[in-house]
C-alpha cells in the first residue's frame, strides 16, 4: 500500500492540536521538522508541496547532498551528532543545529561562522535520561556549559533538545520532557546574553504528543510522515 504523505501530515496536525488543547496551549505554534534520513528527494519535494518548511538530517553528507538538489526551498536542521571536522561543510547551509554538546564543537562553530560573517543558531543537546548510547550533556552540565559558550559572538543558543529513551509506554518518558522544560525555564530566568530559550526540541514519531503536553514547541518526525525507513 502506498504511503500517503498528505494523510500522514493531516493526522500529525490533528494530534498536535489535540495535544496542545490537553496542555492548555491551544493555538500555539509547534514547529514540525520533517526528518528526511534515507528519504528520496521526490518524496521530500512532495512533502514540501504539502507545506513542510523545515527538514532535519542526521548526517552531514546527506544534508549537503539534498541541499545541492532541493536548495533553499526549505530550512535545514542538523539533528544528529555533529563531528567537529564536518562543520565546514554545513555552516552556511543550516538554519539550526540541534546537537551542540561540547566545547570543541562550540569553538569550531564559532570559528567557521565568523569566517562566513554569520551567527549560527544552535540548541544544546541534553541527555536527560543519561543513556550511555546517546550524545548530549547531562542535566547538571548544561548551565556551566552555557556560561562558557555565551561569550562566543558567532553562536546563538536558541533552546534545548533531547531524545527520550525508546519505550512502548510513552508515559514512561514524560518525566524526561518535563525535566527539560524545567531546565529551560531555569536558564531563561538567568537572563544570559546571546542565549534565549525560544525552542524546546523534543518529541519524535513515537512520543511527540507527550512531549507537546510537557511543553515542546519543536518536534522531529520521520516515520509518521514518510513511513518506515528502508
Amino acid at each position: 500500500m502506498k504511503i500517503s504523505i498528505r494523510d500522514n501530515l493531516l493526522d500529525i496536525e490533528e494530534k498536535i492540536n489535540k495535544a496542545l488543547i490537553r496542555a492548555g496551549r491551544e493555538g500555539e505554534k509547534v514547529h514540525l521538522i520533517a526528518v528526511t534520513k534515507t528519504v528520496d528527494v521526490d518524496r521530500i519535494n512532495e512533502a514540501i508541496r504539502l507545506g513542510i518548511t523545515d527538514i532535519g538530517e542526521n548526517r552531514v553528507q546527506e544534508l549537503v547532498k539534498k541541499y545541492d538538489i532541493i536548495n533553499d526551498k526549505v530550512k535545514y536542521h542538523m539533528i544528529g551528532h555533529l563531528q567537529t571536522n564536518k562543520v565546514k561543510y554545513l555552516i552556511d547551509k543550516v538554519s539550526l543545529i540541534h546537537s551542540l554538546d561540547r566545547m570543541s564543537l562550540a569553538k569550531e562553530l564559532n570559528k567557521r561562522a565568523q569566517k562566513h560573517g554569520i551567527i549560527i543558531d544552535t540548541l544544546v543537546q541534553v541527555n536527560v535520561a543519561d543513556e550511555e548510547s546517546k550524545f548530549g550533556l547531562r542535566v547538571e552540565e548544561v548551565i556551566p556549559f552555557i556560561e562558557d559558550v555565551q561569550d562566543y559572538e558567532h553562536i546563538r543558543i536558541k533552546g534545548l533538545m533531547t531524545i527520550a529513551p525508546f519505550v512502548e509506554d510513552k508515559e514512561e518518558v514524560r518525566w524526561v520532557f518535563r525535566r527539560l522544560r524545567q531546565l529551560s525555564e531555569e536558564i531563561k530566568g538567568r537572563g544570559y546574553e546571546n542565549v534565549d530559550m525560544e525552542f524546546l526540541s523534543m518529541g519524535m514519531t513515537n512520543d511527540f504528543e507527550v512531549a507537546i503536553e510537557e511543553g515542546s514547541n519543536m518536534i522531529r518526525i520521520g516515520t509518521a510522515i514518510f513511513g518506515e525507513r528502508k
